[in-house]
């Protein structure tokens, strides 16, 4: 389900930013029971068009929150999601999609949006520019 490109940690997301000044798009999911964030996986993260593109230009971090027992996350990563959740999805939406600076700073945040991949790149963009 994950391509190469997702950061396993959030650290290493935030530092892989940092180092390659790039922004970081966080995204809040809840890959085994939220159907946009299923939906804003395979129509959008796992597009040809999105990994090429992002492989250059972003930094990914995926947050996610499954439910179902056999989808469970390490204690860490629970841990370290939640308090991303705290941090930046203080509401819980799901799917919510971040766009921060190596700073932290929120640039943008959207959503699943029935779109094409190369239309939800421009839509990331608007945020950064």
């Amino acid at each position: 389900m994950f391509s190469q490109d997702w950061q396993p940690t959030y650290a290493e997301a935030l530092a892989c930013a940092k180092q390659n000044d790039r922004p970081l798009i966080l995204v809040f999911s809840g890959s085994d029971w939220c159907a946009p964030c299923i939906k804003l996986d395979r129509s959008i993260w796992q597009s040809e068009n999105f990994k090429s593109y992002s492989k250059d230009n972003y930094v990914l971090y995926r947050a996610d929150f499954p439910r179902k027992k056999n989808n469970t996350l390490s204690k860490e990563l629970i841990r370290q999601n939640n308090q991303l959740a705290d941090k930046f999805n203080p509401k819980g939406h799901f799917p919510l999609v971040v766009i921060l600076n190596a700073d932290e700073k929120v640039l943008g945040t959207t959503g699943y949006k029935k779109t094409t991949p190369t239309a939800y790149i421009s839509l990331l963009n608007a945020s950064i520019k």
